[in-house]
């Protein structure tokens, strides 16, 4: 169900009574520069959704808007930050711990700031991990590296072990970077500590490759890795046009979500057959993908498919019934099953097939941000900063219609945004590719 303005109202620990620092400033117009809590976003600004409310008499859903705020809750010489990063890695993760150090340090002049490692079990003193001192020298440079500067880790701890693991720390605000599964470990820790009544601000920062949570415009790394995926793309279709009956078979990321397929073969525009996990297809019969493929490659000599790793995942027998970690549903290789039976299809028609499957998955995740990506995590970061100086807390940060605002955690938690099969991205994928809307008798569910 989508949500209510009750459920879209942010929680705050208290009243702020501490000016913020930024009034010692001369920022010139710094009239214009604070945020008022009565500041906010349409959820929905369609034309025809505003048109509904005024007929109905509803008052339109709206979110916070995220900026520094004339005054703040905690007081910066008493504050000590607790940063984690959970779940895979993803280009911008130290960019990201960079800048929340960098502006909880120079913006706010936060007393102490604690990098904790290996994710969630940092807030388990089972595992022993000790936490880290970060300050302006010690992170200077993490952001021309990939992965975490702090580590990560899977898997869920208990929230009351947690709690009590910030208390001890002396942490008062703590910010969660991580996806769909570290913001529901983040909201169980903000729901302890409201339960217990302490005064600890839980932020998240949304860390998704695959770029599937709810109500963002995009989430940090989906740029750098669609960006990657393109020049995958590109090398197979060079391995595809340089051979006789060529084909390019690439695996991108994408779980349940394909816009980092979709996004990658536009920019690419050399993609034959996109296949994502929001559009069911069939191999077998006249307008299945393997007879299509072959008309493709009797008629062209070359072709390029691109499929999401959670594409196509029925027709895998013997698929996982188990789960990892965070506990996500263990995918079948998709890449690797298509591959074998695209093979075992030309070979059945006794035609000649060169057939390249590339997998980047890891140089997706691992690598250093783009600078398009690199300022989308600096301004994330800032407007966490700011949210949880304010006493803003069990929220996350995002872009939504290209202005920052405050989220949540529930909202965000309660679902995955998926490519809509009816919506412009997916016909634009269609158009671009020329493949048919529906592979198979299985028709795609809007």
């Amino acid at each position: 169900m989508p949500p209510t303005l009750h459920d879209l109202q942010i929680s705050n620990l208290g009243r702020c009574r501490v000016p913020s620092p930024g009034l010692q400033r001369d920022w010139g117009h710094a009239h214009s520069t604070w945020v008022e809590e009565s500041n906010r976003i349409l959820v929905d600004d369609r034309t025809e959704a505003l048109t509904a409310c005024q007929q109905a008499a509803q008052q339109p859903l709206t979110v916070e808007m995220a900026g520094p705020r004339r005054s703040i809750y905690f007081d910066p010489k008493t504050t000590t930050f607790g940063i984690v990063t959970c779940g895979g890695i993803c280009p911008g993760l130290n960019d990201v711990i960079r800048q929340l150090v960098m502006h909880g340090h120079f913006g706010y002049g936060v007393a102490r700031i604690l990098g904790l490692p290996y994710g969630f079990e940092s807030l388990n003193p089972a595992f022993g991990h000790v936490p880290l001192e970060l300050t302006p020298e010690r992170v200077a440079k993490i952001h021309h590296t990939g992965g975490s500067h702090l580590g990560t880790s899977r898997g869920k701890q208990d929230p009351a072990v947690m709690v009590d693991q910030l208390v001890a720390l002396g942490i008062n605000v703590l910010f969660v970077v991580g996806g769909d599964g570290s913001q529901h470990g983040a909201l169980k820790i903000y729901e302890e500590v409201t339960r217990r009544k302490l005064q600890i601000a839980v932020v998240g920062i949304p860390k998704t490759i695959d770029n599937d949570l709810l109500y963002m415009d995009r989430s940090f790394g989906y740029n750098t890795a669609c960006a990657e995926a393109f020049r995958t793309i590109s090398v197979a279709h060079a391995e595809a046009r340089g051979s006789r009956n060529g084909l390019g078979l690439v695996k991108l990321m994408g779980r349940d979500s394909g816009f980092i397929a979709c996004a990658a073969s536009l920019a690419s525009s050399e993609v034959n057959f996109v296949l994502i996990p929001e559009v069911p297809f069939e191999l077998e019969g006249d307008t299945g993908l393997l007879a299509l493929l072959e008309r493709r490659l009797r008629e062209r000599g070359h072709a390029v498919v691109v499929v999401a790793e959670g594409a196509g995942q029925e027709l895998i027998p013997n698929t996982p019934s188990d789960r990892d970690a965070s506990g996500n549903r263990r995918f079948g290789d998709i890449g690797g099953f298509l591959k074998g039976q695209i093979q075992a299809h030309f070979a059945r028609q006794n035609l000649e097939l060169n057939i390249k499957y590339i997998d980047p998955s890891y140089e997706l995740r691992g690598g250093v941000a783009t600078p398009e990506d690199r300022v989308f995590c600096l301004q994330l970061a800032r407007h966490a900063v700011h949210a949880a100086m304010a006493g803003k807390t069990g929220m996350v940060v995002a872009l939504w219609h290209q202005r920052f605002v405050h989220l949540p955690a529930a909202v965000v938690a309660s679902g995955r945004r998926r490519v809509d099969t009816q919506g412009d991205l997916w016909r634009c994928v269609l158009e671009t590719t020329g493949q048919p809307a529906q592979m198979g008798d299985t028709p795609a569910t809007p």
